[in-house]
């Protein structure tokens, strides 16, 4: 079986044979197949959900400091009532005339840019980026796409070929190039954005001595696959180097999108650059499949006027209720000022409690997505992908659930539910603490 960072750093290795879900894990792998991955050396069965909290099939209870598809909680009511009633009146395609979907598409475009002024729905992040791809090829003419050594961006055949931590069994389309990741560990921050910008010049060169040109740089502005690296400075300049090249920037904001880093609505902002195309899946909805495709109507309109799009569920009334109802929550419990300030919290005490441990190297993040490097040698910064490995599953035992992430699959990745409380972040420290005591 072939590696992927993305897929297998963290997923289930061994037998059917475990206590209790062996029959399931059985199962599954007979009917689902082997490319369908688990989490974690013994598999949790879950059966119910809320707010920051997962419970098993034996009652017991299990911290989600992971999962930002139910970005406002599992189980949220708020979101449970607009999809029941909405579901209960009417549930149609977009070719008929429905206001949930416009005024759901108010909403979010007022919350982008005044440049960012039409939008158009999927079911899924990769459906979006694929999309994005699409309309960059036919605003640009040109093919040409660069992205980051281990991003992620979905599962389509088109985005696959985008999605280097796929790994080897995934070929990258011809017309793709990879630049490293701005590590800021690992290089100095006065070198960040001008050598994150001269790799994409690189890349920009190779693409059009190769006759592909240039079309976009997509780019996830949390680096999340790769690391999670919140830099601020680092993606404006390699933008303009793309711009100039005749290029266009698509911002991939399934990960740091919805409140998630604690600042602004958007990842992007962050970092003072306006995307000309913005992709959104995985929280837009609270877990019902729901993405959408944000631009400048400029960019979109040789596309939008070349080539009718229907998909069939994208946009259909009971996920525009379902996305409506995760606005209202985001703004009425102010779910940016908690990602902020507990997102902060969460990364003090975390660092005090690895104060001198030297295998923990780095602990950075904005608000609520946290990265913790894991190292073999602090003085060599060496990856350590078995150690970061043994921490989750070690974590996992003490009913607390994280995952990683990065080159060599040895970035603890925090991620949870943006309503994860204070009392949570003294949760996940303890049992933390716990844990680097034995590693």
């Amino acid at each position: 079986m072939t590696f992927s960072n993305i897929m297998d750093s963290n997923s289930y290795q061994g037998d059917s044979s475990q206590a209790g879900v062996g029959p399931l894990i059985a199962a599954r792998a007979r009917m689902l197949g082997p490319a369908s991955r688990l989490f974690y050396d013994r598999p949790v069965h879950l059966v119910r959900g809320q707010g920051s909290h997962l419970f098993d099939a034996d009652g017991a209870s299990f911290l989600d400091a992971y999962n930002n598809v139910a970005s406002v909680g599992h189980g949220h009511p708020h979101v449970v009532d607009a999809v029941s009633q909405q579901l209960a009146t009417l549930n149609t395609h977009t070719r008929y005339l429905h206001g949930g979907i416009l005024d759901y598409s108010e909403r979010l475009l007022a919350s982008m840019p005044a440049e960012i002024d039409q939008v158009m729905y999927a079911c899924t992040g990769s459906e979006a980026n694929d999309l994005a791809l699409r309309v960059a090829e036919m605003y640009t003419g040109a093919s040409g796409v660069i992205v980051t050594a281990d991003a992620y961006h979905g599962n389509t055949t088109a985005v696959t070929a985008i999605s280097p931590a796929l790994g080897a069994a995934t070929t990258l389309g011809k017309n793709v190039r990879t630049v490293p990741a701005p590590d800021s560990y690992r290089i100095p921050r006065a070198e960040l954005a001008a050598r994150f910008a001269a790799d994409v010049a690189g890349a920009v060169d190779d693409l059009r001595g190769a006759g592909f040109g240039v079309s976009a740089l997509v780019a996830d502005t949390i680096f999340s696959s790769d690391g999670i690296y919140p830099d601020p400075s680092v993606l404006k300049p390699a933008v303009d180097v793309v711009r100039a090249a005749g290029g266009v920037f698509i911002a991939d904001e399934v990960q740091p999108g919805f409140a998630r880093t604690g600042e602004s609505m958007w990842g992007f902002t962050r970092h003072h650059v306006i995307p000309e195309l913005i992709t959104m899946g995985k929280p837009m909805g609270n877990g019902l499949p729901v993405a959408a495709m944000a631009a400048r109507s400029d960019v979109l309109k040789p596309f939008a006027v070349g080539v009718p799009y229907f998909n069939t569920f994208a946009g259909n009334a009971v996920s525009m209720a379902a996305a409506a109802a995760v606005l209202d929550v985001i703004e009425g419990e102010r779910l940016l000022l908690n990602a902020a300030s507990v997102g902060a919290a969460l990364r003090r005490d975390l660092a005090h409690v690895a104060a001198g441990h030297p295998r923990i190297g780095d602990i950075r993040g904005a608000g609520l997505y946290i990265g913790v490097e894991v190292v073999a040698d602090p003085d060599t910064k060496t990856p350590d992908r078995a150690g970061a490995r043994w921490l989750v599953n070690a974590l996992r035992e003490r009913r607390v659930l994280l995952s990683v992430c990065g080159a060599a699959g040895h970035v603890l990745k925090i991620r949870p539910p943006l309503v994860f409380s204070r009392s949570d972040v003294d949760w996940f420290c303890t049992e933390f603490a716990a844990v680097l005591g034995d590693f």
